[in-house]
């Protein structure tokens, strides 16, 4: 089997992604205006007041977040691996989060952080800053609190069984929307990668491609000071995140289609809620459909590579087939392979914390605020997506 250009096209277009449910918005628009999608990074964090790292609680919008600390970079004259944030933040939207500047002696530019070399469209204001005794990390912050406004909305035309036509000719449409936000507050939704993960029509998935068509790189000969050979370090991140991602979706895409996405199979891994910790199961039973009901664990799929080997049963098998079954998807689950990226699981599962909303009624015409808060690591699109079946910018 080959993978043809509209292959790679088609699939990495979360717009088809199957929902448990049919969404109830036929159509609607975000980022129509940069404060129509405010993102705000949470980092919880006592700092100890001295130290040689400047910590930085900067709002910004219509730049991304590298681009910001290289800039933060030439202000402090510091190399910018010096510069740490948690992070990347959408450009397209308002957003907040925290930078951490090493600066020895704490010896700080004469002349305060005013970039002008940046464009009419571009702000960046500089909230709080704060002295610590360590650098900020990727991945510190524990979530993010997403505003979106939707706008345009046109209400779907449900299909509905005879059993449910008489409860659907009492609701209107925004009764519900709301008792559908009301639902998944509790359940969550399928937890797929966001399209920005795949690029622009699937482009990173080409690289990715185009990646695992060269040779892998050889183990570098051992040291005097060890014996140990040393693979170097891919430094592909975004072309093998993507690859993951994509095998990733199309298998919670199977499990959300034969419903057991947030039930479990035979053999599932599953994930303790807030946490990285999982355990694996031969058999599903009370005490565990309990606790997937309650919401304090979540069944799990692969993010591809070596050592996959917790999971088993059905849950094992279903993985398996569906690579198998896909050109596109052994292509990258090899390249994967070959190059020692290890297995990993994520949730199939996106909680939801906090979820509430509010119409607005327009001369253009209804207009829906949600605010809600994310696990980092997950995408406010996927919470979208089963509201709403056609997202526009």
């Amino acid at each position: 089997m080959t993978v043809q250009d509209h292959d790679i096209t088609a699939a990495t277009d979360t717009a088809n992604l199957p929902q448990p449910i049919q969404p109830l918005l036929k159509h609607a628009t975000y980022k129509a205006h940069t404060t129509d999608f405010i993102v705000n990074e949470l980092l919880p964090l006592e700092f100890t007041g001295e130290g040689e790292h400047l910590w930085l609680h900067i709002q910004k919008s219509g730049m991304n977040t590298a681009y910001l600390a290289k800039l933060l970079s030439e202000w402090a004259d510091i190399p910018l691996r010096d510069v740490g944030f948690s992070g990347l933040k959408d450009r397209h939207a308002l957003t907040t989060q925290w930078f951490s500047l090493r600066i020895p002696k704490k010896q700080l530019p004469d002349s305060e952080f005013a970039p002008v070399d940046i464009g009419a469209n571009e702000s960046i204001t500089i909230l709080e800053q704060q002295w610590h005794n360590k650098k900020l990390n990727r991945g510190t912050h524990r979530a993010n609190q997403f505003t979106i406004t939707l706008r345009d909305i046109q209400f779907a035309d449900l299909e509905v069984t005879a059993s449910e036509q008489d409860l659907s000719a009492k609701q209107s449409d925004k009764s519900a929307v709301e008792q559908h936000l009301a639902n998944i507050s509790t359940t969550g939704v399928p937890n797929y990668f966001g399209p920005q993960r795949f690029g622009r029509s699937g482009n990173n998935i080409r690289e990715a491609l185009s990646l695992f068509a060269r040779p892998v790189p050889e183990a570098r000969p051992p040291s005097n000071k060890g014996k140990r050979k040393r693979v170097p370090r891919e430094q592909n991140t975004m072309e093998l995140s993507a690859a993951r991602s994509l095998i990733f979706n199309e298998i919670l895409a199977a499990r959300v289609r034969d419903g057991s996405w947030n039930n479990g199979l035979a053999g599932e891994v599953f994930n303790l809620d807030g946490s990285g910790s999982i355990f694996a199961s031969d058999e599903i039973d009370d005490t565990l459909r309990a606790r997937l009901e309650s919401g304090d664990i979540h069944p799990t799929a692969v993010l591809w590579g070596t050592g996959n080997e917790k999971v088993s049963g059905k849950a094992a098998a279903m993985e398996t087939d569906i690579i198998a079954h896909s050109a596109l998807l052994t292509q990258l689950a090899t390249g994967l392979e070959q190059r020692d990226i290890k297995a990993q699981r994520r949730a199939l599962r996106l909680p939801i914390e906090a979820l509430s909303w509010e119409w607005q009624d327009t001369e253009g015409g209804q207009i829906l605020i949600l605010n809600f808060t994310l696990t980092t690591g997950s995408f406010a699109t996927s919470v979208l997506a089963s509201l709403v079946q056609e997202l526009h910018t």
